[in-house]
């Protein structure tokens, strides 16, 4: 008896998601509640579990289909029924062609095309394509992706290694000179040919990286954006850390980041600018008295903006908890879409990848996000003396059709007050 694996409930308003890739094959044995497939959505990416324990005996469809809510994928019959069906196949191949003794099955010089033996379900499409484009074996490759699986960066790999073979063979080096004749250095050509030939690939944008660019596209087409920038002196900041982290640490469960503070502070400004929390509906403008900061994340398919329910509410632990959760969960693809659903203000810390200064881009449709950057020792003027002090960039986009340049101003003033002496975070001014 059969069990029907069906595509889940993804969300509000979402109808379809995408099949990303196939976590199991026919005739792998699963758990209970154990991941087989992973859909994605124009907001998340999502892992669908077996509903019972069993073989996965059917795949209905391939990676790249579009699958609508409900609709069965897949199928998950009783243990071993397909996998009893694969060694019987094998046993008939092998008295049909018995191997020598000594013999191992070796791809052809001209086998450059892998047989229909290796592209099968286990391959994804951009996998496959690799595969077929740069003319590797795959059963020769080695895999390092989930359960061993081949990833286009093994096949490319394993491509050039193939492609840079022949520099090293002793026919393209340069023939004996007469003994007078100066010896001449590797010609610019070899090298050059030695790369292979230039190639593109062309691969199709995922449900999640053609909604992120609608939707920033809609911001510049529909908000009047402007950024305002000022700088902020960390040092009172990482001096109250390195006081703290390790009662904080000890007491919580948690480390103190960066990030408590920046969403207190912005907490702490919007009470004086409540429109940076506000967002237009039509010829209305709607002001919310919660605020709910959107964290952008970055995840391996692209950036993620889960959302932090009450934050002007929660204590810096229970924000850094939330922050750490929700980085792990974009890590392994298992956000939810209620997680990435509404938000009033988003923050984004281009710094953790370097960033030194951007003008980033509103997330509709909210009216403001802040930008942080990394942190870098600076020359800056205290009492009259030059001093090197850790600071950091900070950048304010807004919708210029609410906010206006003064209010945008004194809000990341505001910010800046509140980081550079954090006793006001205490007692709310």
């Amino acid at each position: 008896m059969a069990t029907d694996v069906k595509v889940p409930a993804l969300g509000e308003s979402i109808t379809e998601g995408t099949l990303a890739q196939w976590l199991k094959k026919p005739g792998d044995a699963v758990a209970a509640d154990e991941p087989i497939v992973s859909l994605e959505t124009d907001k998340v990416s999502v892992e669908v579990p077996s509903p019972v324990a069993g073989t996965l005996t059917e795949q209905l469809f391939q990676e790249g289909d579009t699958v609508d809510v409900g609709a069965v994928i897949a199928r998950i019959g009783e243990t071993g029924a397909v996998a009893a069906a694969a060694p019987a196949k094998e046993v008939a191949d092998e008295n049909t062609n018995p191997p020598g003794p000594a013999e191992t099955p070796l791809p052809r010089e001209d086998q450059h095309a892998p047989t229909a033996d290796h592209a099968d379900l286990t391959l994804s499409p951009a996998v496959r394509r690799a595969v077929l484009e740069h003319h590797v074996d795959p059963s020769k490759i080695h895999g390092t992706g989930k359960d061993g699986r081949l990833t286009k960066d093994d096949v490319i790999a394993a491509a050039k290694a193939k492609d840079a073979g022949p520099v090293h063979e002793p026919e393209v080096k340069a023939p004996a000179a007469a003994a007078d004749a100066p010896q001449a250095s590797p010609a610019p050509a070899l090298a050059t040919s030695a790369k292979g030939e230039r190639r593109e690939e062309r691969v199709k944008m995922t449900r999640l990286r053609q909604t992120i660019a609608q939707r920033l596209k809609d911001a510049q087409n529909t908000a009047a954006l402007l950024t305002t920038y000022n700088d902020v002196d960390m040092t009172a900041v990482i001096d109250a850390r390195a006081r703290y982290k390790d009662l904080f640490e000890k007491k919580h469960g948690i480390r103190l980041g960066f990030m408590g503070f920046f969403v207190k502070a912005v907490a702490l400004a919007a009470r004086d600018v409540p429109s940076v929390n506000a967002r237009i509906e039509g010829d209305e403008i709607v002001y919310s008295d919660y605020l709910d900061v959107s964290v952008a994340v970055s995840a391996p398919k692209g950036l993620v903006v889960p959302v932090i329910r009450s934050a002007d509410q929660m204590s810096f632990a229970e924000i850094e908890k939330t922050i750490a959760a929700f980085g792990k969960k974009a890590k392994e693809g298992s956000l939810t879409v209620d997680e990435m659903k509404g938000g009033t203000f988003t923050i984004s810390n281009g710094g953790v990848f370097g960033s030194l200064l951007s003008s980033p881009i509103i997330n509709p449709p909210q009216s403001a996000v802040l930008g942080m950057h990394r942190i870098e020792e600076r020359p800056v003027v205290r009492d009259g003396q030059i001093v090197a002090r850790p600071m950091m960039y900070l950048a304010l986009s807004y919708d210029h059709r609410l906010i206006d340049g003064r209010e945008a101003v004194t809000f990341l003033v505001r910010i800046k007050e509140a980081i550079e002496d954090p006793t006001r975070l205490l007692i709310d001014l």
